[in-house]
């Protein structure tokens, strides 16, 4: 069963992904809330697929997870009036996966022999993991240093409604696109700020560069196998 998933890895990594993140945009607002937990997990799943071939790393963090799950709650977008204490160790859990699967993600992909529909997915899943990773930074910043992202609201009677913002901020600060309404006034902050963009900006130059570069070679390979008399007329 796994084997057959793991085919399909990225597509489902990504679906997920987008649950989590858009889920909002399509379900309503009081349901989504009920559903968000579910997705999470849903997506935790789909990331423990994508390292399913390394066997000791999966169970690590199944075990690891499971850990988490059943000690410290249901999920950490679990909405609730009030953030626990134990969220905080929570998150180097979902910090260290998340950051493991990304990894995974893009050694796949920048090791792939060619350039296919799956690989071009994977490009995309790694790139937005990248958001998931910078989500994680600036939530472990804002509950050690409260008050480091200047404009989050709703930090009153319900400190879940940061959740949303906080992952906003991060895809603002991974694209840097910068509006403006949340601004990191720590220094901490600031410095992971830069982090997350420059994050951003090495994956498109690198990553993204090297898959494109591989796919206009095997695009060219290709066009000469089909057309061998125009590669012997362009060699003079």
């Amino acid at each position: 069963m796994i084997s057959k998933l793991y085919h399909y890895r990225f597509i489902i990594f990504l679906i997920s992904q987008a649950a989590v993140l858009f889920g909002s945009l399509i379900i309503p607002g009081v349901l989504f809330e009920k559903m968000s937990p579910v997705f999470f997990q849903l997506n935790i799943l789909a990331g423990i697929l994508v390292i399913s071939k390394r066997k000791k790393l999966m169970w690590f963090f199944i075990t690891l997870l499971t850990i988490a799950f059943f000690i410290f709650g249901l999920s950490l977008f679990e909405r609730s009036a009030e953030l626990r204490p134990l969220d905080t160790y929570r998150l180097p859990i979902y910090f260290l996966f998340y950051f493991t699967v990304s990894f995974e993600i893009i050694r796949q992909v920048v090791t792939s022999s060619s350039v296919d529909r799956k690989v071009i997915l994977g490009l995309i899943s790694g790139y937005v993991s990248l958001g998931l990773i910078g989500f994680f930074i600036f939530l472990s910043i804002e509950m050690a240093h409260p008050n480091s992202i200047y404009g989050l609201t709703g930090l009153g009677d319900d400190q879940r409604a940061i959740f949303d913002q906080i992952m906003y901020f991060s895809y603002i600060t991974l694209l840097t696109i910068g509006y403006g309404d949340l601004l990191p006034v720590t220094a901490l902050a600031q410095k992971a700020s830069i982090l997350i963009g420059i994050m951003g900006q090495l994956y498109l130059t690198i990553i993204t560069a090297t898959i494109v570069g591989k796919f206009i070679g095997q695009w060219s390979n290709k066009r000469d196998s089909k057309n061998p008399k125009d590669k012997i007329s362009d060699n003079g």
